[in-house]
């Protein structure tokens, strides 16, 4: 699917202009305990003329087909682009967390890292994270590492999205 920069884009976000629309694959992920997994996601980053993007990630559980048959998780947020080629990016999660990543893009690449994590009460575990994203063959390709109060930094989720009409 062809890409075309929307009318009106805020001049801040050009760098970013490439990840506009939706998103959707398939994706695995490993984590201590838990084993190998596989998930569908869809990823939708917007805009309204502002100087960021809205961000909504939602990922599920999927059948033998590729097929959505669960939700498993979701997050949402801003990314805010700043003249410096630094990004800025606010993300929550239903699970009971809120982020905040500082980063940089660098062309059709971003990289991010927490700056801070702060959890509810009722939260779970969750420390820090590395996030890398980027522009590969028209497909976004992303990689998630991720710690927790008794796991260090290390390589969660990963996925590669294919454009869809959103």
């Amino acid at each position: 699917m062809a890409f075309e920069i929307p009318e009106g884009l805020h001049p801040d976000l050009m760098g970013l202009a490439w990840m506009i629309g939706r998103w959707e694959g398939t994706g695995k992920g490993s984590w201590p305990g838990q084993g190998e997994f596989e998930y569908g996601q869809q990823v939708d980053f917007a805009q309204n003329g502002g100087p960021y993007l809205h961000y909504l990630s939602q990922t599920f559980e999927v059948d033998e087909n590729g097929t959505a048959v669960k939700p498993l998780s979701m997050e949402t947020g801003f990314w805010r682009p700043q003249s410096t080629g630094d990004i800025e990016v606010v993300m929550c999660s239903p699970e009971g967390w809120s982020e905040v990543w500082l980063g940089k893009v660098t062309g059709a690449k971003i990289e991010l890292t927490t700056d801070a994590v702060v959890r509810t009460a009722t939260g779970s575990d969750y420390t820090a994270g590395h996030r890398l994203y980027g522009n590969v063959e028209h497909d976004l390709l992303w990689a998630f590492d991720r710690a927790t109060s008794d796991q260090p930094l290390q390589p969660y989720m990963w996925a590669r999205l294919q454009r869809r009409a959103g």
